[in-house]
């Protein structure tokens, strides 16, 4: 049986901490070996905000599963079942859903991103998962569902918080990922991440992930130490958008303007 490997589970298992990297501007696949070399563990392919098409996307995923950097896309919010049975089939060993408001929401993530019994995406040919390969029907479905149609869940909402004890519950959800950005928004403290209001829903999250078993994510927060040590090593997040393409690209262009020297007159 062909065994597939998925960063997240492997860093999960190991209790290391799962390293992502969003690609929104790059559709040259360069920049995927550029993440793995970094350290990265996984990718964050961003149609969300982000401008691929779904044939760039797919793409870059095919590399980082060459590459051995597990690729993750995030889709647009309410972009349909069929949207998202695609980028699976372009090569995405997860989906990363925005703006998840109740456990109804989760639970169709879940549907849509598992083959039956457990949930209702349609079988396609041969898979970037599998080298394009073709591989018997029910390992296939044993195969992805079990490794390679991971569900994150973004909390993003003063909503979600209000009720994400029953997000946490639903099964088949791996990650609940906080959307600190929109999140802090909503709360009525735009970014400010060292407000005991952005800290009190962020530690909601952190209890019901460990109440039931899921992987809490950070994404939002880039270049923050003392934000980085208190979800990493006080409330266990295993998961952590790292960077971006668009952030990396804009402050190194800051930097180096900032680096020259005044012209002497």
């Amino acid at each position: 049986m062909t065994s597939l490997t998925n960063s997240l589970y492997t860093c999960k298992a190991q209790n290391e901490l799962c390293k992502a990297f969003s690609i929104k501007l790059s559709t040259n696949s360069q920049v995927v070996l550029i993440a793995r070399n970094a350290g990265y563990n996984a990718l964050f392919i961003d149609l969300e905000h982000g401008w691929q098409t779904l044939a760039e996307a797919s793409s870059l995923c095919i590399v980082g599963l060459l590459a051995g950097i597990t690729p993750f896309v995030r889709v647009p919010h309410q972009c349909g079942n069929g949207f998202v049975q695609r980028v699976l089939d372009g090569g995405a060993m997860g989906i990363i859903f925005p703006h998840i408001h109740s456990a109804e929401d989760a639970k169709a993530a879940v549907r849509i991103s598992k083959y039956p019994p457990v949930g209702c995406r349609s079988m396609t040919g041969p898979q970037p998962i599998f080298g394009m390969k073709t591989v018997p029907m029910k390992e296939t479905i044993q195969q992805c569902n079990e490794s390679a149609s991971t569900v994150i869940a973004m909390i993003e909402s003063k909503d979600a918080i209000e009720i994400v004890d029953e997000i946490a519950a639903v099964e088949g959800v791996d990650v609940l990922l906080v959307g600190s950005s929109d999140l802090s928004i909503d709360l009525g403290v735009p970014g400010q991440l060292a407000s005991k209001t952005y800290r009190s829903a962020v530690e909601e999250v952190s209890q019901a992930c460990h109440k039931h078993g899921k992987i809490l994510g950070i994404a939002g927060v880039y270049d923050n130490p003392d934000v980085h040590d208190w979800t990493i090593n006080t409330l266990g997040a295993r998961f952590m958008l790292v960077q971006q393409d668009a952030g990396l690209i804009a402050a190194g262009a800051v930097k180096s303007v900032e680096a020259l020297p005044s012209v002497r007159s």
